[in-house]
């Protein structure tokens, strides 16, 4: 090898090795930035109490859209069509599904507790400027504590779901709940949602999100990753302490 094919080795060694280390260095930060289970620490915590909301109440309907391919991941990510919250922000929904019977209006589930490491594929796949539909796993859901819950409104005479300004899991503005588009029929329908979720204040709404709402004592409940097959449901109505 002659002094110019020696050099020309050497630059192009020192150009593949330093692209070597930028890649090693990327994957690294990325690896420590992403959490490989849900966030330790906090607390003390409640012990979970998750109950079946179908089993306390079976005129609550579901529509569960992360159990088929109907939803923004385009596959399904749970296993079975099931929605579970802890006890007493269960009984508080119960209590909102009851007010809206004498409206003419049901409560409609989409989602409710959900296991961490969905919440961690859900921000793995959204891209950046569509993550403040997601959860930071980081930090994890306020669904993975058993305390927030998806819902919309079927229509007690026809048992059809409403329409709302935009559509269950929309990543546009139009999932906003001061979004002003829309039918007015539409935005009363929202309008009554919200007030029937917030007049007790037990529940408050997530503003991009006109159908998630988060239960006031979420902050006492730990963060989950059990699966729905190892959730021992309850049943039995009670009036949960400090409601």
């Amino acid at each position: 090898m002659n002094q110019n094919d020696e050099g020309a080795f050497l630059k192009k060694y020192y150009s593949l090795f330093a692209a070597f280390c930028m890649v090693v260095t990327i994957a690294t930060e990325v690896m420590a930035q992403t959490p490989s289970g849900p966030p330790k620490g906090g607390g003390p915590f409640r012990a979970s109490t998750l109950v079946e909301l179908v089993k306390l109440d079976p005129t609550i309907k579901l529509d569960i859209r992360y159990a088929t391919s109907k939803n923004f991941v385009g596959k399904a990510v749970y296993p079975e069509p099931r929605a579970f919250l802890q006890r007493p922000a269960a009984e508080a929904l119960l209590s909102v599904h009851r007010w809206l019977k004498g409206q003419g209006y049901g409560l409609l589930v989409y989602d409710a507790y959900r296991p961490w490491s969905v919440t961690k594929l859900f921000w793995d796949i959204t891209p950046p400027d569509k993550r403040a539909f997601v959860a930071d796993p980081s930090s994890g859901s306020v669904h993975n504590r058993g305390c927030a819950v998806d819902v919309g409104l079927f229509d007690m005479r026809t048992g059809r779901e409403v329409e709302m300004p935009s559509a269950y899991d929309e990543m546009t503005e139009r999932s906003f709940v001061t979004y002003t588009g829309g039918t007015v029929e539409q935005r009363a329908r929202r309008d009554l949602l919200r007030k029937a979720m917030e007049q007790d204040g037990y529940f408050f709404v997530y503003p991009e999100e006109w159908w998630h709402y988060d239960f006031k004592d979420f902050r006492d409940y730990a963060v989950q990753d059990i699966p729905f097959s190892a959730i021992a449901s309850q049943s039995g109505s009670k009036k949960p302490k400090g409601l």
